[in-house]
C-alpha cells in the first residue's frame, strides 16, 4: 500500500542505503551534459528576452486544465505551463537534468529514487514548492488525474518524505525507466485545489504552477495568451538559462485550415508550420514573404517518423481479422494520394520507427529480434518474423493489383461481392464510419480519395467530421470505426508505450491505444525495452516491436515529416545548433527569441 510518511529513522535500521546525489541521470550510461554545465547545447545563454510569438490550431478548446481526462484542452499547456522535478535534453535520446529538484540518487538497481528539491523554486504566486506540494500531485494525478500519468503511480510502491527537502519513491516493479518517469510528472500547487473538485476544473481554475509562463488571457474556444514571469525562480538554473525568452506566447484556434493559412498571411500569426510540401512549395509566395517580413525555413531532425495514418478500431468486428486490415491497407492508393495532394513530395511512412537506427528490418528477423519473436511465433500475424513491407502500386487511380489483391483477402475472410454490396456471410454489408475533426482540410480530402476506391471494393464509407470537443469525447473512448491517428515516437521509447499500444491500455479510456491491441508479444516487447541493459537488447527489442506493430496492420499509414518546415517572422530567431530532436528547436518557445533587425 503507498504510504506517505514524515521524517523518521533516516539513519537506523530502518533507514535507506547510502548512494551518491547526481544532478543528472541517463536511461544508459551517465548523463552527457557535466555538472557545471552552463546551459542546454541548443540553447543560448545570452539570448535576449522580450518579443512574442503567435501561432495557431486548427479546433477549439473547453478547458485549461490539462492534467484530467474530461475536457479539451490546448495540447501546449502540458508543455508551456507546468515543470516537473526534472527536465529533459533533447539532444541526447533520454537523460534527466535538475529542474524543481537540484539532486537525483537511485538504488543500485533503480528499484527507488530520491529527489532533494530547490530551496528556491517557487510557485507564480510566489509560494514555495514543497515535498507536500510534490506529494499531492503524484496521489492526484496518480489516482483522478488524466490516466496517462496511472500508469506509474500503479508501479509506486512507496512514497515518503526523508528529509526537509527530499522525497523518496520506492518501485514496486523492475523497470529501469521508472527512476527517470517518476521525475517528469507535472507538479501543482496542492493549497489552490482545497474544496475543489479537481476532476471536474475546465475554465474555472487555471492550474498554479512553478512554470515561467501564465494564463493571462484566454477566451474559450478562441485564443489563450501567456505571459513570462519577469520574477521567474529558475532562470538561473542550468537547464533553463537561454529557454523562455519570448514575452508572450498566443495560441489562436480556427474552424479550419483555409481560415487558419489565412490569419497567418494576414499577420495575425507570426509563426506557421507547414505539413504539406506541395503547399509550401507553392502558396508561400505572399506579400510579407516577397517582403522579408516573413522568412522560410527547413530544419532537420534525427528523430524516428512515428505513425500517421487511418487506425482502424479493432474493437469492431470487422477489424478483428488482419485479412482485411490489410486488404484496406491494399485499397488505400498512397502513390496516388501522394501525387495528387503533394506532387509525390513526401515519402511514405514504413514502420513505426522507420527514419531512425530503432527502426524494423523489412526481411526476415534475425538475431536478437528473432530470438525475442520466436517464444510468440504461433500467435503473431504472418510477416512480423518472415518479413513484412507495405503494398506499392501503380500510380494510377484504378489501382488494378492491389484492387485484386484486397478482394482476394476479403474473400478469404468471408467477405463477399453480393449485387455490388460487400457482404459476410450473414448478408451484413461492410459499411463505416471514417471520423475526423471539423476543420482537417487535407485529411478530409484523403478521406475522400479513399472513399472513391472503398466503392468499387463493394464498401460503404461516410466521412464524419464533428467539433474538438465532441471528436475528443469519441476518441477517448473509442467511439469510432476509423479515424486519424497521429503518435510520435522517440530515440527512447519506454513506459508510454504500454499507453500507446499496451494490452491494459486497450480498455482504459483516454489512452492513445486508439487501435484496441492486445497483444501479448507486444507486451513482452515494451518490457523487453524496457529493462535491457545494453543497447544491442534495447535495439532489438525496439525493432521487434516494431515489426509487431506494422505487420499488425492496425493503421493505414500517410507520409512522414523528414523535415520541419517553419515560416516565421523575421525577428524570431533560434540558436544554430540544432538537437537530435530537431522539433524542440522548430517548437519555438523553448529556445527561440526576438531580435529587432
Amino acid at each position: 500500500m503507498l504510504r506517505a510518511s514524515a521524517v523518521c529513522g533516516l539513519i537506523g535500521a530502518g533507514g535507506f542505503a547510502v548512494a551518491e546525489s547526481q544532478h543528472g541521470i541517463a536511461m544508459y550510461g551517465e548523463p552527457a551534459l557535466p555538472p557545471d554545465f552552463v546551459s542546454l547545447p541548443y540553447a543560448d545563454p545570452d539570448a535576449p528576452k522580450g518579443g512574442y510569438i503567435a501561432t495557431g490550431e486548427v479546433g477549439s478548446f473547453d478547458s485549461l486544465n490539462p492534467y484530467i481526462l474530461k475536457g479539451g484542452t490546448p495540447w501546449q499547456l502540458r508543455f508551456l505551463g507546468v515543470e516537473s522535478l526534472m527536465g529533459r535534453n533533447w539532444d541526447e535520446p533520454f537523460s534527466l537534468y535538475g529542474l524543481l529538484a537540484e539532486s537525483i540518487e537511485v538504488g543500485e538497481n533503480r528499484e527507488w529514487v530520491e529527489f532533494t528539491l530547490r530551496p528556491e523554486a517557487r510557485f507564480s504566486d510566489g509560494s514555495p514548492v514543497t515535498v507536500e506540494d510534490v506529494m499531492w500531485s503524484y496521489e492526484t494525478l496518480g489516482t483522478v488525474g488524466h490516466p496517462r500519468y496511472h500508469g506509474v503511480w500503479g508501479k509506486i510502491d512507496k512514497m515518503e518524505q526523508t528529509g526537509e527537502r527530499k522525497i523518496k519513491f520506492t518501485f514496486n516493479a523492475e523497470d529501469r525507466e521508472l527512476a527517470l518517469l517518476v521525475g517528469m510528472r507535472p507538479i501543482l500547487k496542492k493549497a489552490q485545489w482545497d474544496g475543489k473538485d479537481f476532476t471536474e476544473s475546465g475554465l474555472d481554475v487555471i492550474p498554479i504552477t512553478s512554470a515561467p509562463y501564465t494564463i493571462t488571457d484566454f477566451e474559450a474556444g478562441r485564443f489563450v495568451e501567456l505571459t513570462r514571469d519577469p520574477d521567474y525562480w529558475g532562470k538561473d538554473v542550468p537547464i533553463r538559462r537561454g529557454t523562455q525568452n519570448l514575452d508572450t506566447i498566443r495560441l489562436e484556434f480556427f474552424g479550419d485550415e483555409t481560415a487558419f493559412f489565412e490569419a497567418f498571411k494576414g499577420g495575425i500569426l507570426n509563426s506557421m508550420r507547414e505539413f504539406n510540401a506541395s503547399k509550401w512549395e507553392t502558396q508561400y509566395d505572399f506579400p510579407a514573404i516577397s517582403a522579408g517580413e516573413v522568412v522560410k525555413e527547413e530544419i532537420p531532425h534525427g528523430r524516428p517518423t512515428g505513425i500517421t495514418g487511418f487506425v482502424m478500431n479493432t474493437r469492431k468486428d470487422m477489424f478483428a481479422d488482419w485479412r482485411v486490415r490489410e486488404a484496406l491497407i491494399q485499397a488505400f492508393n498512397f502513390e496516388f494520394i501522394n501525387e495528387t495532394l503533394t506532387g509525390s513530395t513526401q515519402p511514405r511512412i514504413t514502420s513505426y520507427f522507420s527514419n531512425s537506427i530503432l527502426g524494423m528490418d523489412h526481411g526476415p528477423a534475425e538475431g536478437r529480434v528473432l530470438e525475442f519473436l520466436k517464444p510468440f511465433a504461433d500467435q503473431v500475424p504472418p510477416g512480423v518474423i518472415e518479413g513484412y513491407s507495405l503494398p506499392v502500386s501503380d500510380g494510377s487511380e484504378r489501382n488494378r493489383d492491389n484492387i485484386r489483391s484486397a478482394l482476394a483477402l476479403l474473400e478469404e475472410a468471408g467477405w463477399t461481392v453480393q449485387d455490388g454490396v460487400l457482404k459476410n456471410a450473414s448478408g451484413e454489408p461492410f459499411e463505416f464510419e471514417i471520423l475526423l475533426g471539423q476543420g482537417q482540410v487535407e485529411n478530409t480530402t484523403i478521406a475522400n480519395l479513399y472513399v472513391e476506391t472503398l466503392n468499387r471494393l463493394g464498401i460503404t464509407a461516410t466521412v464524419t467530421s464533428i467539433d474538438g470537443p465532441q471528436y475528443r469525447e469519441r476518441t477517448d473512448n473509442f467511439d469510432f470505426d476509423m479515424t486519424v491517428y497521429r503518435r510520435g515516437v522517440s530515440l527512447s521509447p519506454g513506459n508510454e508505450q504500454y499507453a500507446y499500444w499496451g494490452s491494459e491500455a486497450a480498455d482504459q479510456p483516454g489512452s492513445r491505444n486508439y487501435m484496441g491491441v492486445k497483444s501479448p508479444a507486444i507486451d513482452a516487447m515494451i518490457g523487453k525495452l524496457l529493462n535491457s541493459e545494453s543497447q544491442e537488447d534495447f535495439r532489438a527489442a525496439t525493432k521487434a516491436l516494431d515489426r509487431l506493430l506494422t505487420a499488425g496492420r492496425y493503421v493505414i499509414p500517410f507520409y512522414e515529416f523528414n523535415i520541419s518546415r517553419l515560416a516565421h517572422a523575421k525577428e524570431l530567431k533560434h540558436p544554430e545548433y540544432i538537437p537530435i530532436y530537431g522539433d524542440w528547436i522548430e517548437w519555438q518557445p523553448d529556445v527561440w527569441y526576438w531580435l529587432d533587425e
